[in-house]
């Protein structure tokens, strides 16, 4: 099989989602990024519902700073709606990225708004 990050990442995402289900109680912290922006959803499998969303697109903060400042924005929004939400703990899938870089600084963002993870 040749090289394809698309499908490297595919195989890891689905490893990870074997192990992290959301559920009514603790539900899911996604993160998707792409080259210039990045996007967060809880979301909650048992119903199949996402409860709470986020993203550089919809705060327009957020889409004007440069990257790590972005995705700490977001990871801020994320929190605070879900804390608006009654939502205090959650499980992070880094969806098949790495835990590094933006989305480590998403995931501090969160942190820094009230989510346990």
């Amino acid at each position: 099989m040749a090289f394809n990050k698309t499908a490297r990442r595919a195989r890891i995402k689905t490893s990870i989602r074997i192990k992290v289900r959301g559920t009514s109680e603790r539900p899911r912290l996604t993160v998707f990024r792409s080259n210039s922006e990045i996007y967060a959803q809880v979301i909650d499998d048992e119903q199949g519902r996402t409860l709470v969303s986020a993203g550089s697109l919809k705060d327009k903060g957020a889409h004007a700073a440069p990257g790590m400042e972005q995705a700490k924005l977001v990871g801020k929004a994320i929190g605070e709606r879900a804390k608006a939400a009654g939502i205090a703990q959650v499980v992070f899938d880094r969806n098949g990225y790495l835990y590094h870089g933006r989305v480590k600084a998403l995931a501090d963002g969160a942190r820094e708004a009230g989510l346990n993870f």
